[in-house]
């Protein structure tokens, strides 16, 4: 047989080299079922991935912050002299108020996408029937993603009183139960380093974010209770910006942005245990939540400089090995008195062969996947309809 007719049958090459032939069969995919490997989902992935960091970053800020000048407004409609328009309209007219309703929009079709997504089971086969994939989805993650996409400002629409908007900043932080989804994903990456770093970092930095979102809320819910409202943290930042309450203006008072800069720079020296002092605790409400964050900052402190701790020793294991088997191979030839031109190529092929295989050892990587009873033709993906 020449070599023309050999290459036009691949068995036979398979025959004389000793490998088995392999046909994958061809997957038999529903009509509108997406596969969970496919480019789109990646993409959808990572827009969902966007929107929900988005969503941890604005809810809390828009419900700590932003839900006071809505209450503001609120009461300001009460009275024709000071109603600036209808309160639906200008509520509606905002732009942020338009994202969330898009965010909403998105989380909502993010649910049908998973309805129709196939995944791979405890069996390693990947399900492509749709009523096999919608049960799957409704004992698991249905309930959070339903949860999360309930668009609460349609729900509440009209509504323009205090009490509503009360309401809807708290409903809306429902949206942070989309976190877990992205905790349990963001886990595929433990096995790099620097993706765990810049994980331990995004983690502090948004919790911190809470954390000053919840400081914030205390002293304002505070101020309407305290016989003394410059008790309060607020009234003593009021004082050093010289931007003081009045009680005849709900919009006095130091400025939105100074009031966020101020309550992360006050959780950030507490987490860090720095503690400067001149923001500080003086109601018991303030004084039991900086404890909460003097005890979250240490339990946080021994998690990321004990993953550190890992990472590095990680990072500088296969520099240790090397430097082992260095000094083995340098023990060697001095215990032998190994002639000079033999030494030189024993260090050069080590050398290669470090370089080659990073330190890994083949057979043992071998007996791994024969252990497993692997197939030989290399991996097999079952669908199961």
């Amino acid at each position: 047989m020449t070599i023309a007719e050999m290459t036009q049958e691949p068995s036979v090459i398979a025959d004389i080299v000793g490998v088995p032939e392999y046909k994958p069969p061809r997957p038999r995919i529903h009509k509108f079922t997406i596969l969970h490997y496919s480019p789109f989902k990646a993409v959808w992935d990572w827009i969902v991935l966007l929107l929900v960091i988005y969503t941890a970053i604005f809810t809390p800020y828009a419900a700590a912050f932003l839900t006071q000048n809505d209450q503001v407004q609120a009461i300001m409609n009460k009275n024709p002299e000071t109603r600036g328009g209808e309160g639906v309209a200008n509520r509606y007219g905002d732009p942020l108020v338009i994202i969330d309703l898009l965010v909403d929009c998105m989380f909502i079709i993010d649910i049908f996408i998973n309805f129709r997504t196939t995944y791979v089971n405890k069996h390693h086969e990947v399900i492509s029937h749709p009523r096999k994939i919608a049960i799957t989805y409704l004992k698991g993650w249905f309930a959070i993603d339903a949860l999360a996409a309930i668009p609460f400002d349609l729900l509440l629409f009209g509504s323009s009183t205090e009490g509503a908007t009360t309401t809807m900043g708290l409903l809306k932080t429902a949206r942070l139960l989309r976190l877990l989804r992205v905790i349990k994903k963001l886990g595929n990456y433990s096995q790099y380093a620097p993706a765990v770093l810049v994980l331990l970092m995004c983690t502090f930095t948004i919790i911190s974010h809470w954390l000053a979102c919840i400081w914030h809320a205390i002293g304002s819910a505070e101020r309407a209770s305290l016989a003394d409202p410059d008790i309060g943290w607020l009234g003593t930042l009021a004082e050093q910006t010289a931007e003081f309450y009045y009680k005849n203006d709900t919009s006095s008072g130091p400025s939105i942005t100074n009031k966020y800069v101020s309550s992360l720079y006050f959780v950030l020296t507490t987490l860090c245990t720095v503690g400067f002092g001149n923001i500080s605790p003086n109601t018991d409400a303030e004084k039991l939540f900086s404890i909460l964050t003097m005890l979250v900052g240490s339990l946080m402190y021994a998690t990321i400089f004990g993953n550190v701790t890992a990472i590095i020793e990680r990072l500088y294991r296969n520099m240790a090995r090397y430097q082992e088997e260095v000094g083995l191979v340098k023990e060697f030839i001095r215990f032998h008195q190994i002639p000079s031109p033999l030494r030189q190529r024993l260090k050069e092929y080590f050398e290669h062969a470090w370089s080659y295989t990073n330190g890994m050892d083949m057979t043992e990587c071998v007996h791994i996947f024969q252990d497993r009873n692997l197939p030989a033709s290399g991996y097999e993906t079952g669908y199961n309809m």
